[in-house]
């Protein structure tokens, strides 16, 4: 006997098949953009690990489902770390994840004091989809530092970071409770 075929299914599918293919082309992209890079850590891992960390942190422990703000965690650092340009993201991707990691790049014409001033400053008015990325991202920082440090931090460093990270958390909170309890998690590694 055949199975009729709904039109509402056929839709429904024909959405997943686009998300999927969004978060995989984004995953795919940013592969090839940072395929040249690595972490900080003394093993010098490939970069895409990161963004990938996110992606899984963000869907496995915070329960997002957004293909939208799953590409942009794999994109997060596209536009500060590679040549890659606005326009570029958002002809590939669209408007709603390119705004998303435009929300999330660092100005990187600003020293480094004046970028971590400013994410603090900047985090309780940026967009919740922003905020997902941004609370992943910290998480996933303060996990590797506790992991897997770079070889040339002192112990302060790793202090002066784990409490600038909270200071950026702290305007983040209210999107995610999941998520904000596994960065309290991984701020309590506090080495």
């Amino acid at each position: 006997m055949q199975e009729s075929c709904n039109v509402d299914d056929v839709s429904v599918g024909m959405k997943i098949e686009g998300d999927l293919i969004l978060v995989l082309h984004a995953a795919s992209f940013a592969a090839d953009r940072h395929r040249h890079q690595r972490r900080k850590d003394a093993a010098a891992s490939p970069y895409i690990n990161h963004p990938l960390g996110l992606a899984d942190i963000l869907a496995r422990e915070g329960g997002v489902s957004d293909p939208v703000v799953l590409a942009a965690a794999l994109l997060h650092d596209t536009i500060e770390d590679t040549e890659t340009t606005l326009d570029e993201l958002e002809a590939r991707f669209g408007k709603k994840v390119a705004a998303i990691v435009a929300e999330v790049t660092d100005d990187k014409s600003l020293s480094k004091e004046e970028r971590k001033l400013l994410q603090i400053a900047k985090a309780p008015s940026k967009s919740t989809d922003a905020k997902l990325v941004k609370l992943a991202d910290k998480i996933s920082n303060l996990r590797d530092l506790v992991a897997s440090p770079p070889a040339n931090w002192p112990l302060e460093r790793k202090r002066q970071y784990f409490d600038w990270a909270r200071e950026v958390v702290e305007g983040l909170r209210g999107q995610n409770l999941s998520l904000e309890a596994a960065f309290d998690d991984a701020y309590g590694q506090r080495p």
